[in-house]
């Protein structure tokens, strides 16, 4: 078990971290770095930049107020190799899925378009047929109107054939 202090780089410790890992510990040794908080992104990005290189992150505490701990164990190339292998898979199946899931929610989206395009063709017929329908019968009142004219009687007519024969 070997213990660094990089609390003297304040945020720059990223690098030096990964040199004394490489070099300063051997396959499945732990090592205990201290650094500076900060304004706490520095505690997960170094937790961020563990896994990047494929070490075991044991743990990762708060020393006092403004430093803070993680617990680093090394592992061998071969299983650094086989990790970023797996990741690259999951990463890869996760992409696969997220394609998938796209693919449908396309196919779903056109299928609800042509649903409505078809809902809409379909109340257009209807509008239309009313339409006709609607013209047919004022068609069919004028035509009965035409056929049967309204008697009319001329009253004036009348008058004057009266008096005619009244005379």
């Amino acid at each position: 078990m070997q213990r660094y202090d990089l609390r003297d780089l304040h945020d720059d410790f990223y690098s030096r971290m990964g040199e004394l890992i490489d070099s300063g510990l051997k396959v499945g040794e732990v090592g205990i770095f201290l650094f500076e908080v900060g304004d706490y992104s520095s505690i997960q990005k170094s937790a961020d930049y563990i896994r990047e290189l494929g070490h075991d992150l044991m743990n990762s505490l708060k020393f006092n107020e403004v430093d803070w701990t993680i617990v680093v164990k090394k592992v061998d190339k071969e299983t650094i190799a086989k990790r970023k292998e797996e990741e690259k898979k999951a990463k890869e199946l996760a992409e696969q899925k997220r394609l998938e899931a796209e693919r449908i929610a396309k196919e779903r989206a056109e299928a609800k378009a042509k649903e409505e395009a078809k809902a809409k063709a379909e109340a257009e017929a209807k509008a239309k047929e009313e339409a006709k329908a609607k013209v047919d019968a004022e068609t069919k009142i004028e035509e009965k109107n035409k056929k049967a004219p309204a008697k009319k009687t001329n009253i004036r007519k009348k008058a004057i054939t009266a008096k005619k024969k009244g005379k």
